[in-house]
C-alpha cells in the first residue's frame, strides 16, 4: 500500500483549512480511497466534522502536546493502513510554538497550500513562494479556495510558476458554519453530509498530480502500537469511569479515552442534557468541556444528573471536571444574555459568559507524578473564594495558567488534559486513593 501524505496550511486563519481538508477528505474517500485525517494542534470541533468527511476518528498531532514519538507512532499506524493522509494545520503555517511548519519538517510531510484568492490573482504566487522558502518547507502543491472562474485559475496557476495547482474550490453558497469556539458541532448542522458532498463535488483535484506525489514514509520509532503508552501494570483495572457525553459535553480527545481504557478502566457513558443519572457502578466520573452554556436551562432543570453527582461527590467518589465539565459544577452558570442558571453546585462560585476569549493556549499541568500536558480555550470566567490548589504553566513561556481547584473528591479547572502526555498522572486522577 501507497500513502500520500501532506500537511494542509494556509497564511492564517480564516483561510479555507477545514472547508478544503473536509472537501478533499470525501473527494478521495468517494473515489475509493482509505483516507486518514489528523488536527494539527488542540482542538475537538473540527476534528469532529473532518471524522464525518471521511468516515473514521481524528487524532490530534502536536510536538509538544502528543509529542514526537506518539505523534510519529500515529502517523506510521495511518501509513500502513490508509492510502492518504491529511493534516489539517493550525492558524499560519508558521503561527506557534511548535508550528505546522515545524511538523511538517520533522516527518517529511509536503505542504498543501490553501490560499484564498477571492481577492487576488497573480500576488497568489508571491504569496505561496513566500510561504514555501520562508522555512522552508517541502511544498506539494496549492488548492485555491474562492475562485471565480476557469480564468482567474488560469491566472493563479500561472503565478505559481514551479508549485502545481493541486485543486480549487469556487466561492460557496453555503460553508461550514461556526461560533466562538470554532465550527457548530456536526450533529447540529442539518444536511452536513450533503454539504460534505457538494464541498467535494464542487473541489476540481488533478487525482493524477496527487498519485504522482512521493509515497510517505514515517515509521514508528520503536514499533509501538500508537496507543501504548501505559504501564504494564494496569492501575486502573476494575475501575468504571462514567463519562458525561452529549451535545453539551462533547471535547473529548479520542486519545484519552484510549488511554483510560489502556490504563484498565471500563467506561459508561451518561447524558446530563437528558438528566441521566451516573451509572450505576461508577468508581470516578469524568465531565469534559462542551457548551454547557446553549443547554444551560435544560442542565439546570435537570435533577437528577445533578442529585447523583452530590452523592457521588459526598461519597468521595473521584470527580475530574474540565471547563465545561467545571461549569456545569458550580453554584450557577450566566448565559451570553445575562440570565443565571442554578447548577450542581460542588464547586462554590458562579461562572458568566463574556464576549472576550479568557483564556487561549498549550498549559502543563502539575501533579504528583509529573506534568499533564494540555490546552485551554474559553470565553467564560469563574468567580470562586476556593483557593487555588495548583496552577498551570503555559507553553513555551512558562508563565502562570489556569487555576486547578480541588474540593474534597473533585478536581476542577478550564484546562483540558491529554491523557497519552502522563499515562500515571491520570491513574492518579480516577484513583480514589490519591484523588
Amino acid at each position: 500500500m501507497v500513502a500520500r501524505a501532506v500537511l494542509i496550511a494556509a497564511a492564517a486563519s480564516g483561510q479555507g483549512k477545514t472547508t478544503v481538508t473536509a472537501a478533499l477528505a470525501r473527494k478521495l474517500v468517494r473515489a475509493g480511497r482509505r483516507v486518514r485525517v489528523f488536527k494539527c494542534g488542540p482542538d475537538f470541533i473540527d476534528p469532529m466534522v473532518l471524522a464525518r468527511a471521511c468516515g473514521s476518528p481524528v487524532e490530534s498531532l502536536d510536538l509538544w502536546m502528543v509529542g514526537a514519538e506518539r505523534c510519529r507512532a500515529l502517523l506510521a499506524e495511518a501509513a500502513a493502513q490508509a492510502d492518504a493522509i491529511l493534516v489539517e494545520g493550525v492558524m499560519g503555517l508558521y503561527d506557534g510554538t511548535p508550528s505546522a511548519a515545524d511538523l511538517s519538517r520533522e516527518f517529511g510531510l509536503p505542504v498543501l497550500a490553501v490560499i484564498d484568492a477571492g481577492a487576488m490573482a497573480q500576488t497568489a504566487g508571491a504569496l505561496v513562494h513566500g510561504l514555501r522558502d520562508y522555512g522552508p518547507v517541502a511544498m506539494a502543491g496549492v488548492v485555491a479556495n474562492r475562485i471565480a472562474s476557469a480564468g482567474h485559475a488560469a491566472m493563479v496557476a500561472a503565478s505559481l510558476r514551479d508549485i502545481p495547482l493541486l485543486g480549487t474550490l469556487p466561492k460557496q453558497a453555503a460553508s461550514l458554519p461556526e461560533r466562538h469556539l470554532g465550527l457548530v458541532l456536526p450533529d447540529e448542522v442539518a444536511g452536513l453530509d450533503e454539504l460534505l458532498d457538494t464541498l467535494a463535488e464542487q473541489l476540481t483535484l488533478d487525482l493524477a498530480a496527487w498519485d504522482a506525489l512521493p509515497a510517505a514514509h514515517i515509521r514508528s520509532g520503536d514499533g509501538a502500537p500508537a496507543g501504548s503508552g501505559a504501564p504494564a501494570v494496569l492501575p486502573l483495572d476494575g475501575a468504571r469511569i462514567a463519562i458525561a457525553r452529549d451535545a453539551a459535553f462533547m471535547f473529548l480527545y479520542p486519545s484519552n479515552l484510549s488511554m483510560l481504557e489502556a490504563l484498565g478502566a471500563q467506561l459508561a457513558y451518561f447524558s446530563p442534557l437528558a438528566d441521566e443519572p451516573v451509572p450505576n457502578g461508577a468508581t470516578a466520573i469524568y465531565l469534559p468541556g462542551g457548551y454547557p452554556e446553549l443547554h444551560a436551562a435544560e442542565l439546570s432543570a435537570g435533577q437528577h444528573w445533578q442529585a447523583s453527582l452530590r452523592t457521588a461527590h459526598a461519597e468521595g467518589l473521584p470527580i475530574v471536571a474540565e471547563c465545561g465539565g467545571m461549569m456545569a459544577l458550580a453554584e450557577s452558570l450566566q448565559d451570553k444574555q445575562g440570565k443565571d442558571w442554578p447548577m450542581a453546585g460542588l464547586l462554590p462560585g458562579k461562572v458568566a459568559m463574556q464576549a472576550r476569549l479568557a483564556g487561549l493556549g498549550a498549559q502543563a499541568m502539575p501533579t504528583g507524578q509529573g506534568a499533564l500536558r494540555g490546552h485551554t480555550f474559553h470565553y467564560s470566567r469563574l468567580e470562586t473564594t476556593v483557593p487555588a490548589a495548583a496552577t498551570n504553566q503555559k507553553h513555551p513561556s512558562g508563565a502562570a495558567g489556569e487555576a486547578v481547584y480541588r474540593v474534597g473528591s473533585l478536581q476542577a479547572s478550564y484546562f483540558h488534559g491529554y491523557f497519552p502526555s502522563n499515562p500515571a498522572a491520570v491513574a492518579a486522577m480516577f484513583s480514589r486513593s490519591t484523588a
